[in-house]
């Protein structure tokens, strides 16, 4: 069966107004008139015979089926636009702005750049390296440490995994079990990662250690400079296992069998507006998103 689609203006007037919850903010967007799109929209929903939106004394609200039809109309926008760039690009390199963690940029994306470079040799990254996401700066893809709760967003999970307590080789453990290990630790200071104090605490649950409490010796803003210190002597940390697997032969160890899960994990956001998205920037999310599950299923198949 064959149905004859409706023209790809009105579908983005559509899609702009719904987003905007006005024809005029749509309309400035768009640069035509507010006019113009309330005309297209209202030929949209003839076409349709649906009612889309209910126009209010104070802008617009979606009907439930102007909603339900949202995300399909984002998204086949969003895929016409990637796959003319993927496969044809564009007559001059484009540049967009990543801003990641440093060690998710470190121990992830930097090895992973050259076969991004290999099959989209016209987009060229800034690559901008934070502790904390600083929303004063505008970037095309946001990389972030959280909960995923960012509602102003497109967000989509890149890696999630257990953090590990990593301690020097040199350091002086009983033989007993893991609880007995955390204890004896316990007795001297940790380094604790500013933004994760639910780490200890999680550590100390899972071995049912409730009379004892943390002492911290030295705190810091990131899991780099947690790593360092604890290489110093200055005492053990909780970090995510990717970040701590590179210095495991040069210096630190992880004396536990297991790790703790944490609720917090990392994601790649971008902007929802089609018209502040480009092309380029969702060919690297996709892109990404694709390289870490494929990193996280090559992880779980090796030995423990």
């Amino acid at each position: 069966m064959s149905f004859a689609l409706p023209p790809l203006q009105w579908l983005r007037a559509y899609e702009a107004s719904a987003r905007l919850s006005s024809f005029s903010a749509a309309a400035a967007e768009l640069n035509l008139t507010p006019a113009a799109i309330s005309h297209q929209v209202r030929a949209l929903e003839q076409r349709l015979g649906f009612q889309l939106f209910e126009r209010l004394a104070r802008g617009l609200q979606l009907t439930d089926i102007g909603r339900a039809y949202l995300p399909s109309v984002r998204k086949a926008f969003d895929e016409l636009a990637v796959t003319t760039v993927g496969l044809f690009g564009r007559d001059h390199d484009t540049h967009i702005t990543v801003r990641t963690p440093v060690l998710f940029a470190t121990n992830w994306l930097a090895p992973l750049l050259p076969k991004f470079y290999a099959a989209f040799p016209h987009i060229k990254l800034r690559i901008l390296t934070a502790i904390w996401a600083d929303t004063s700066t505008n970037v095309d893809v946001d990389i972030r440490f959280g909960d995923g709760q960012w509602s102003e967003f497109e967000v989509h999970p890149l890696l999630r995994e257990p953090s590990i307590l990593v301690v020097r080789e040199d350091t002086k453990l009983p033989e007993g079990s893991d609880r007995d290990k955390v204890l004896a630790l316990l007795d001297h200071g940790v380094v604790h990662i500013m933004g994760c104090e639910d780490r200890w605490t999680k550590l100390l649950r899972k071995h049912d250690i409730s009379d004892r409490k943390v002492r911290v010796s030295t705190m810091t803003d990131n899991s780099l400079f947690a790593i360092r210190l604890t290489l110093a002597g200055l005492g053990p940390c909780v970090v995510q296992r990717s970040y701590a697997e590179p210095f495991l032969k040069e210096g630190l160890t992880a004396p536990l069998t297991e790790g703790i899960e944490i609720d917090e994990s990392h994601y790649i956001l971008t902007a929802r507006s089609a018209e502040r998205t480009t092309p380029e920037a969702i060919i690297f999310r996709e892109w990404l998103v694709a390289e870490c599950r494929a990193g996280r299923d090559e992880a779980s198949e090796r030995p423990a």
